[in-house]
Parts: C-alpha cells; sequence; structure tokens
C-alpha cells in the first residue's frame, strides 16, 4: 500500500515578525521544514508534496528539489492547502499523511503508529491527538459518552464547555486517499472565510464511518512554532533528543545545555564534548577525541584521539592524534595530518601540514604546503597575498623555522633548512641551509 505525505508550509507566518518564511527559520543549522520532510520521508518512503504559498520561491531555493511542490496562492486554510495537492497525488496513493512545515519536533516513530493504526482501520480518518493543559491553540477533541469522536473544533469557535478539554488535535491526519479528495469538495467555507480540514471528522461521522484519535505520547512533539519564543522552545527540545542519542551512543557531553549538535553530525564513541562546543553542518568527528570547551566545529572531518581546545575550525580536515590550541583558527581548506600539534593562536588557511609538524603560537600559514616532522616557530607568518592575487609556499621535511619569520611567497624551502630569528625570506633556499637576517641570505651548509 502507498503512502504520501503532504506537509502544509504555505503560511508566512505573522507573528515571527521577520521577512523570512515561518518554515525557513532554523533549528540547529536546518530549516524547521527540513526536519517535517525527512521524518515523512522516512515513513512513508516516498516523496512529500510540499504545499508553499508565502514567498514560495525562496522556500524551493532553499529546500531544493528533493520535494515536490504545490502552491497555494491564496491562504485558505488547510482544506484548501490540501486540496491544492489532488492534482499531483489523486490516483498514485492509497495513503495520504498530513503534517505541518512548523511542527518539527514529530518523530518518525509518531507517525509511524499514526499510519499503522489507520491502516488497521476501517474508517476514512486518524487523527493524531495530543492531552496538555496549555492548548497552544489547538483545536478540541469531541467524544461521545462511548468515547467516540464526534468531531474537531476550532479553538477559536469552541463554547466554553469545549474549551475545558484537554485532548487536543494536532493536525496531523492520515487519510484513506480515494475518500479524502472527494470528501475535501464537500467542505463549507467556515465564518472565518476558510476551509478547516477538521471539518472532515463531521463528513466522515454524518456518512456513519468512524474516525480514529491516536493520543501521541510526549506531547512535546507537538509544539508548534508561531513566534520566536516557540521557535527557542522547539530548539532545546531537538537539542536534548540529539544530545542524548549521542550520550546513548558514548560520548560524554558534559554540559548537554551548552552543547549544539546538528543533524548532519557524527561523533565516534569515547569522545567527549565540553561545555560550549557547537558541531556544525556536515562534521565527523572520531573516537577518543576532547574537543572544547568553547569550540566550534563546522563542516570539517577530525580522526580519533585528537583534542580542540577554545578554537575555531571550519572546512578543515585533522588526522589522527592531533592537538590544537587554545585559540586556534583552521580556515577552509585546512589539512593537518597526524600528529601535528598547533598552538594557541595559530591559524591556517588552505594548507597542509604533514606528520609531526610542530605549529608554535601567534603564527599563520597560508596557501602552504608543509612536509614533515617541520618546526614552526611562534610567530612565523607566510606573507602569501601581494595584493593582487595568492601565492604559494613550500617546506620540505625536517625544516626549521625560527621565531618570527616572514616566509615572502612565491616560496620553496628545501629538506632540512633552517632560517633565524627573525628573519625575511624572500628566495628559495636550498635543502639543509641556514638562512638569517632581512633579506634573509645563507649563512652555511648544514651537516
Amino acid at each position: 500500500m502507498k503512502i504520501t505525505s503532504v506537509i502544509l508550509a504555505a503560511g508566512k507566518g505573522t507573528r515571527m515578525r521577520s521577512s523570512l518564511p515561518k518554515v525557513l527559520h532554523p533549528i540547529l543549522g536546518q530549516p524547521m521544514l527540513w526536519y517535517a520532510i525527512e521524518t515523512s520521508r522516512a515513513v512513508t518512503q516516498a516523496t512529500p508534496v510540499v504545499v508553499v504559498g508565502y514567498d514560495a520561491e525562496q522556500v524551493r531555493e532553499v529546500v531544493g528539489d528533493d520535494v515536490r511542490y504545490v502552491l497555494q496562492e491564496e491562504q485558505l486554510g488547510t482544506g484548501h492547502a490540501v486540496q491544492r495537492a489532488d492534482s499531483v497525488l489523486r490516483g498514485k496513493a492509497d495513503y495520504i499523511l498530513v503534517t505541518y512545515g512548523d511542527m518539527p519536533l514529530v518523530s518518525e516513530d509518531t507517525l509511524k503508529s499514526l499510519v499503522n493504526a489507520q491502516q488497521a482501520h476501517d474508517g476514512p480518518i486518524s487523527v493524531l491527538t495530543a492531552v496538555a493543559d496549555d492548548p497552544r491553540g489547538f483545536g478540541r477533541i469531541v467524544r461521545d459518552a462511548d468515547g467516540d469522536v464526534l468531531a474537531i473544533v476550532e479553538e477559536a469557535l469552541a463554547t466554553p464547555e469545549q474549551l475545558a478539554i484537554r485532548e487536543l488535535n494536532t493536525g496531523v491526519f492520515c487519510f484513506t486517499a480515494d475518500w479524502l479528495w472527494d470528501a475535501l469538495d464537500r467542505i463549507e467555507l467556515s465564518p472565518k472565510g476558510e476551509y478547516y480540514l477538521t471539518d472532515l471528522v463531521e463528513i466522515a461521522i454524518s456518512e456513519g464511518r468512524s474516525v480514529q484519535a491516536i493520543q501521541v505520547e510526549d506531547p512535546s512533539e507537538m509544539i508548534g512554532i508561531n513566534t520566536r519564543v516557540h521557535l527557542a522552545e522547539a530548539t532545546a527540545m531537538m537539542q536534548q533528543r540529539i544530545n542524548q542519542k549521542w550520550m546513548l551512543d558514548g560520548v560524554t557531553i558534559q554540559d548537554p545545555q551548552t552543547v549544539y549538535i546538528e543533524p548532519g553530525v557524527t561523533i565516534g564513541r569515547d569522545t567527549v564534548l565540553a561545555p560550549n562546543t557547537h558541531l556544525r553542518g556536515e562534521t565527523h568527528i572520531g573516537e577518543a577525541c576532547i574537543v572544547g570547551p568553547n569550540t566550534i566545529i563546522q563542516d570539517s572531518q577530525m580522526g580519533n584521539r585528537c583534542e580542540v581546545l577554545n578554537s575555531v575550525v571550519e572546512g578543515a580536515v585533522i588526522e589522527d592524534d592531533v592537538d590544537i590550541g587554545p585559540f586556534g583558527h583552521l580556515r577552509k581548506g585546512a589539512h593537518l595530518a597526524s600528529g601535528v600539534h598547533m598552538g594557541n593562536f595559530g591559524e591556517v588557511k588552505n594548507s597542509y601540514l604533514g606528520p609531526g609538524t610542530k605549529m608554535g603560537h601567534f603564527s599563520y600559514l597560508g596557501d602552504a604546503t608543509i612536509g614533515s616532522d617541520v618546526n614552526i616557530g611562534a610567530g612565523t607568518i607566510t606573507c602569501n597575498y601581494d595584493g593582487v592575487q595568492k601565492h604559494p609556499t613550500e617546506i620540505g621535511d625536517e625544516v626549521f623555522i625560527g621565531s618570527d619569520t616572514m616566509l615572502v611567497a612565491p616560496l620553496k624551502l628545501g629538506h632540512g633548512a633552517r632560517t633565524g630569528a627573525g628573519a625575511v625570506v624572500t628566495k628559495d633556499v636550498k635543502d639543509k641551509t641556514l638562512v638569517v637576517g632581512m633579506p634573509a641570505r645563507a649563512i652555511r651548509k648544514l651537516t
């Protein structure tokens, strides 16, 4: 039986007070809509249909082409939004799962339980409900004396008695597809000028069909985001969920409230994340590493047994047994081979440091290729930019760079070469040659 999801994401989100469409506001590095898409895709094993409206082109640009889009030009309610998907889904699915782009916390297990319940149900509708003291604007589930669902009443239209009901409609439905497309045409316009998807419950019951309500185990999954306050709540819940997953997988997180791990990150067991650590994008951390405190790693690869203290790492590759910081900065294209040491206040950009190389503090290496077992003295700088273009520096194996050396690129230093402290090197240096001064000059061959 084929299941397809329809994700409603057409609203502007006026209460967000933002020029950005509500569903594009980020939660741990991803638009909130991304979570709804990924969860729906995992449950249905099919490409979701996303109903867009406000600033639809920006939503398409951010989300990309991995989903199908339908446009709701006028915002005429949830029933009208689902109806927009009729043209692309009628006759192509047995069940339709309806979710929302502003409900990122709904879990895969919860949606699977709803779908499974509908597949075992002889009625046309199953709805996900939550029991909570704070209604957060959700409609109420009205049942009869036998506990059967009679109706879903929107909060704005509910009587005082109905407002006291604690079982809430989350708006997440699973429908029998053939019944859904025909029933949508029978929804009547509400006093507010909208077509409510919830009216399908009354239509089904009027036909003598049953409506099934499935209560979610964790009501916090149903947090819908309408304000920045809700966004912060949802972010904290997602942070807790992701951190808990990694701790159960063998990662130590010393202060889970201050550690932020985005969903694309992977971490090896026995790694320790200290407070105020942020792991972003497509970052992959190996085993038995120590990261933080006060460290940001973005779109980078790290091997095993590394230590990164109070540093920023962006677009870099770090092999095994590397230690960095405090206050190091790896920029895009940095590659530190096994056993590299990078001292405090060092910066590396678009450069390779070979195995066992030691880079002293207050140094900058840019557009450089460094061999193995090289000593980069404190205060060393590759002068790689002439105001027009960047130039490379090549340093061979076992080179010793004295403190405060200026390496004026383009430049090559041969195997075993040395520079004296404060040297300004403007010409290539041959193997096993010592240069000193400003500009540096060769004074002897080394044995």
